[in-house]
C-alpha cells in the first residue's frame, strides 16, 4: 500500500474550504482537535508560504479501538487534512487510513479503517472538492 496522499481539488479558496469542512465536523459530533496555519507560521517568521492549513480531527469512540491493537497507531491519529493552495487551485489531502494496516498491526481492525476513509471521502465531497 502507498503512503501518498489522496488529492482532490477545491473551487473555493484555502479558508473557504477549511470553514467548510469544520462546520461539516460540527455537523457530524466530530472533535476538531487542531487548525495549525502553516502560511500564518511562515509569515511569522518572515518567510513567504502559499496559504497552506492542517486539520486535525477525529471520534475518541472510534481511533481508541486503533491505538488499543496496536499503541503505535497514535502517531498517525488523530486523522488529518491538508489545505493548500498552488498555482492558484485549492487542494485537500489525506493519507488513506488502509495504510495503518500496514504500517501498525491493524490487520483485524479492517472495518474501522474502512469507516475513517469513508469519512474522509465524504468530508472531501461536502467541502466541494473533486478527484484531480
Amino acid at each position: 500500500m502507498t503512503d501518498e496522499l489522496i488529492v482532490s481539488e477545491s473551487a473555493q479558496g484555502v479558508a473557504s474550504t477549511v470553514e467548510r469542512l469544520a462546520a461539516a465536523l460540527r455537523t457530524r459530533g466530530v472533535t476538531l482537535f487542531a487548525t495549525i496555519d502553516h502560511a500564518a507560521g511562515a509569515r511569522a517568521a518572515g518567510l513567504q508560504l502559499d496559504d497552506e492549513v492542517l486539520l486535525v480531527f477525529g471520534d475518541p469512540a472510534v481511533g481508541t479501538a486503533l491505538m488499543v491493537a496496536d499503541p503505535r497507531a497514535g502517531m498517525d491519529l488523530p486523522l488529518r487534512m491538508l489545505f493548500w493552495s498552488r498555482d492558484g487551485v485549492t487542494r485537500v489531502g489525506y493519507p488513506d487510513p488502509h495504510t495503518l494496516a500496514d504500517r501498525y498491526r491493524l490487520g483485524g481492525e479492517l472495518a474501522t479503517l474502512e469507516k475513517l476513509r469513508g469519512l474522509l471521502e465524504q468530508l472531501t465531497t461536502e467541502v466541494g472538492a473533486r478527484p484531480r
